[in-house]
């Protein structure tokens, strides 16, 4: 529930919490959003909500995590 809030900061599109079902990795969950910008995307990451959220709930739950970090290909 604490990262929903994350969808509440402005720039933060298709914002959507995932369950892993696959026992082919060793994550349990996943949370995935998407940018229109590299400006939206460093409003997001310099937020206060952003922080916070990291501080309190990420720093002290999660002991291994994979960030991915997409831009769209061109073809």
């Amino acid at each position: 529930m604490a990262a929903e809030k994350l969808s509440s900061i402005s720039g933060v599109l298709n914002f959507k919490q995932w369950k892993q079902v696959s026992k082919k990795n060793s994550f349990e969950y996943g949370i995935s959003m998407e940018f229109n910008s590299e400006e939206d995307y460093q409003h997001y990451n310099d937020h206060p909500a952003h922080a916070t959220f990291i501080a309190e709930q990420w720093m002290p739950c999660v002991a291994n995590f994979l960030e991915i970090d997409f831009e769209p290909m061109l073809l």
